[in-house]
Parts: C-alpha cells; sequence; structure tokens
C-alpha cells in the first residue's frame, strides 16, 4: 500500500520527499504522494519529524 499523509500533521518540511528513492513525493504546501510511482520502501514514514506520513 502506498504511503498515506496526513495533512493536519504535515508541516510541509520536505524531509519525505528527500529521501524517497521512487521521486514519489512532492510539495504542495504538504507532502503528495505518487502513488503511482510509490514502492512502499517506508523511508518517508522514518524520515518524518511530525509522524505525518503512515503505510498503509
Amino acid at each position: 500500500m502506498p504511503a498515506v499523509v496526513n495533512k493536519d500533521e504535515c508541516v510541509g518540511c520536505g524531509a519525505c520527499q528527500e529521501v524517497c528513492p521512487e521521486n514519489a513525493i512532492s510539495m504542495n504546501d504538504v507532502a503528495v504522494v505518487d502513488k503511482e510511482k510509490c514502492v512502499d520502501c517506508g523511508a518517508c514514514v522514518d524520515e518524518c519529524p511530525s509522524e505525518a506520513i503512515t503505510l498503509e
């Protein structure tokens, strides 16, 4: 399952975008995950300082 961003928790820091090996995350005030590119690696989950990203 692709990564899911809780938009209420995301602080827009971009840390997830920097670590994504598939360039599946873009920033638009908050992180936005391209579900077609996401490979469920969890790098963004581990990097997110506000714990706003989960794998579902």
